[in-house]
């Protein structure tokens, strides 16, 4: 009855320091993290590598305290002379375990590289092994994105050997407007460089452009179409918002400026019937 009142207060004290652990990491964020690193990086690359970094010592945190209260309530109720052998036969099993387990320490490892070398962070859009999403989640032994359907998918971070990494940085909006063959380019072009100009100059859009979206060349010429490739330069997972808000100046422009928009083949599946006889 006496070790009761000791082990309420290292149950307490280890809830207590379990639950604390994000809030401490969230400050050291706050506090350390970002001073160090706020002139070198950008604000988006800055928040993702928090969050990334963050979670990592918030699992770290709570695995430490989780360890040193069941060690503490362990010296609580066992004599050393009597842990000793314990440890000393949990070394064993562990050595053995070690054995099966070492698709488990590949993963650890492996998390830990993709973290330390900065490879992708929470909220990045990447690619593995042809799946694209947004990375959700880097945890110890798996890393989890969501793609544009809503579909989670787990790799195990010892699988992870090829990583396209879409928003490291900088972001390429880069897309193509079909136009009547007809159409006079430069004079197409040109409407397409003011409207880039223009958009990278606003107030909404400023701080989302670092190079205005422009006409680049002339792709694909067809009967019905000649390609136009526009491209520009964005913060990390803007392109697509510029992208979609360019296509839509575009399109109305153009339609006022009697420029009509091209016509792209798709290919047609035909079928044959034969009759029975």
């Amino acid at each position: 009855m006496e070790k009761i009142p000791s082990l309420a207060l290292i149950v307490f004290v280890g809830l207590a320091l379990y639950w604390a652990g994000p809030y401490v990491v969230n400050w050291l964020m706050q506090h350390v993290f970002v001073t160090a690193y706020q002139r070198t990086l950008h604000k988006k690359d800055l928040e993702k590598r928090q969050r990334t970094i963050g979670a990592m010592l918030t699992n770290i945190w709570r695995i430490l305290v989780a360890a040193g209260s069941v060690y503490a309530i362990s010296r609580l109720f066992f004599a050393t002379d009597v842990l000793a052998p314990l440890f000393a036969s949990a070394g064993i099993v562990g050595v053995a375990l070690g054995f099966g387990a070492q698709s488990l320490i590949k993963d650890f490892l492996s998390g830990i590289f993709i973290i330390s070398e900065n490879q992708f962070r929470v909220g990045d859009v990447i690619e593995i092994d042809g799946f694209s999403g947004t990375v959700e989640r880097i945890g110890f032994r798996s890393t989890v994105i969501r793609d544009v359907d809503g579909n989670v998918h787990y790799f195990p971070n010892g699988m992870v050997q090829h990583v396209i990494n879409k928003t490291m940085g900088y972001s390429m909006a880069r897309f193509t407007i079909a136009v009547a063959p007809e159409t006079d380019i430069d004079r197409a072009a040109k409407f397409i460089n003011n409207l880039g100009l223009a958009l990278s100059e606003e107030p909404d859009w400023r701080d989302k452009i670092l190079e205005a979206p422009h006409y680049v060349m002339m792709g694909e010429f067809t009967a019905t179409a000649a390609t136009l490739i526009i491209t520009g330069k964005t913060q990390p997972s803007d392109q697509w918002a510029v992208v979609a808000e360019m296509r839509q100046r575009i399109l109305e422009l153009f339609e006022k400026e009697g420029i009509m928009i091209g016509t792209v083949p798709t290919a047609q599946i035909t079928t044959s019937h034969k009759k029975k006889h």
